[in-house]
């Protein structure tokens, strides 16, 4: 662990895009974000602000991100010439991170820090891309959901951290 509380597991961020008002058109790629505590992407019309319908609380589903090379490895395996940025429609795109094992855990990005929660599941629209892409990102191949516990700007190139897990004293 390093003296700023973080872990030597880090990464950075390869690409960033937002969703479209319109469903199922292109994402937006972007240099730059905001993100919000608690309500996730600022302009991100998919995720923002939304609340549960179950608890009426702040929605936990703020961000997406998925790493380039499982991207890479799925378009390997059908065998596609390298799937552009954006296209599996996630918000953040990484590089040098394993997302899946640090499910549960917190990351520092850029100004940000986000709270990975669960392992994404894949639409349909993952077969609009490649048909077979879908059944390839099923079992943790995804990428992952986090929420946003500390606000602040996330910029293309930024260095991703994992927080070392801080035990409470009982």
């Amino acid at each position: 662990m390093t003296a700023s509380g973080t872990t030597d597991q880090n990464g950075r961020v390869a690409s960033l895009h937002l969703h479209p008002t319109e469903p199922g058109a292109q994402l937006q790629t972007v240099e730059a974000i905001e993100v919000i505590e608690a309500k996730g992407i600022s302009g991100e019309p998919r995720y923002f602000g939304r609340m549960s319908r179950d608890t009426g609380q702040p929605s936990r589903r703020q961000i997406s991100l998925i790493e380039r090379e499982q991207i890479a490895e799925h378009a390997a395996a059908l065998g596609l010439q390298p799937i552009p940025a954006g296209a599996v429609r996630s918000n953040i795109e990484t590089l040098g991170i394993n997302l899946i094992a640090v499910v549960g855990r917190e990351i520092e990005i850029g100004e940000a820090v986000l709270s990975i929660y669960t392992a994404r599941d894949p639409c349909a629209k993952m077969d609009a891309v490649c048909q077979g892409l879908r059944a390839l990102m099923m079992n943790n191949r995804q990428g992952v959901m986090a929420e946003v516990v500390r606000s602040g700007r996330i910029r293309v190139g930024d260095p991703i951290k994992v927080r070392s897990v801080e035990r409470k004293e009982s």
